[in-house]
């Protein structure tokens, strides 16, 4: 029973990052008409001891999620190339720092 307690403590406390990171990539993402930047979702998944925190974008173009092609860059239907903008990862940076030391708190806590 106090497993069970636990995990619902740490979904909790990722659910609020999962929050803010949707929140900062949206404020983040490159606008056009905006899809992409609304389109963005986050899912808690657990395997064994990890607890992992995934962030989505529904918004695609050809089976292929914008938010990728607008951080990596991609080509053109007529042979011209779009670069990428590295939007995600300074976005999210501060939010899994944040985590890390509220984490590490816990732990030295005991």
């Amino acid at each position: 029973m106090k497993h069970s307690l636990i995990e619902i403590k740490d979904t909790v406390k990722f659910n609020k990052y999962g929050i803010e990171g949707v929140m900062a990539l949206s404020r983040a993402t490159p606008i056009d008409s905006g899809a992409t930047a609304k389109s963005w979702t986050y899912k808690i998944e657990k395997d064994d001891d990890t607890v992992y925190i995934r962030f989505y974008n529904s918004n695609m173009a050809d089976k292929i999620p914008v938010a990728i092609l607008l951080q990596y860059g991609h080509g053109t239907r007529n042979g011209g190339y779009v670069q990428g903008i590295d939007y995600i990862n300074p976005t999210l940076k501060p939010i899994f720092e944040r985590m890390a030391n509220e984490a590490w708190k816990e732990v030295i806590k005991g």
